[in-house]
C-alpha cells in the first residue's frame, strides 16, 4: 500500500496493493494500522454510497462545526475528484489539488476535516463511497459553487449536471470566515 502526498500535504492518495489471480482480485479497502502511520488516524463514523451519471458534478460540499475527514473510492466508474483547502486561517487556504479515481485503479483519496469535496463522472456511470469522520449533519452543511474562478479548479467539463443547490452556492469570497471551517495549527 502507497501513501502519496499531494501539493495539499493533508490530502493523500492512497494506492493499494492489489493481488490478482485467475478468479479475480483481492485488496485492503482499509486498514486503521496503516492508515494511521500515514497521518489518517480519526475514526470514521460514517459510509455512504452514490451512484450517478455521466456528467454529474457533486459539490464542492463541507460541513461547518462537524467538519467530515472522508475516504472516497470509486467501486464503478471513473470520477474527477476534488479537495479544496477552505480553512480560515490556512496557509493554503483556497488552494485544491485533483486525482482520478476509478474502479480500475483502486486508488482511495483521503479528504481531512476542513476542505471542501466535490467530484464529476467521466464515465457512463460512476458508483462511490466514502467513510466519514463525522456524521451528517444537515443545519451544519455549507457549499462552493462548483466554477468558483477565485478557486480556479480545471474541471474536465464545463455543462455539468448539477442538483439545484449545487448551482446555487456562492464563491468562496462571498461566504464569511464564521460559516468557514478553522485552521486549527498543530
Amino acid at each position: 500500500m502507497r501513501f502519496i502526498y499531494t501539493e495539499l500535504k493533508e490530502v493523500i492518495v492512497i494506492e493499494p496493493d492489489v493481488f490478482e489471480d485467475p478468479r479475480g482480485y483481492f485488496f485492503e479497502t482499509y486498514h486503521a494500522k496503516k492508515y494511521a502511520d500515514a497521518g489518517i488516524s480519526q475514526p470514521f463514523v460514517q459510509d455512504n454510497c452514490s451512484r450517478s451519471v455521466r456528467g454529474t458534478l457533486r459539490g464542492l460540499h463541507y460541513q461547518r462545526q462537524h467538519a467530515q475527514g472522508k475516504l472516497v473510492m470509486v467501486v464503478d466508474g471513473l470520477v474527477f475528484d476534488v479537495a479544496v483547502d477552505i480553512r480560515h486561517g490556512s496557509p493554503t487556504f483556497g488552494r485544491w489539488v485533483s486525482a482520478e479515481l476509478s474502479a480500475a485503479n483502486k486508488r482511495q483519496l483521503y479528504i481531512p476535516p476542513g476542505f471542501a469535496h466535490g467530484f464529476c463522472v467521466l464515465s457512463e456511470y460512476a458508483s462511490v463511497t466514502y467513510k466519514c469522520t463525522d456524521f451528517y449533519a444537515p443545519h451544519d452543511e455549507g457549499g462552493i459553487v462548483w466554477n468558483d474562478p477565485s478557486i480556479g479548479i480545471s474541471w474536465p467539463l464545463s455543462d455539468p449536471i448539477l442538483s439545484a443547490k449545487d448551482a446555487a452556492y456562492r464563491g468562496l469570497a462571498d461566504i464569511p470566515a464564521g460559516e468557514l471551517p478553522s485552521h486549527r495549527k498543530s
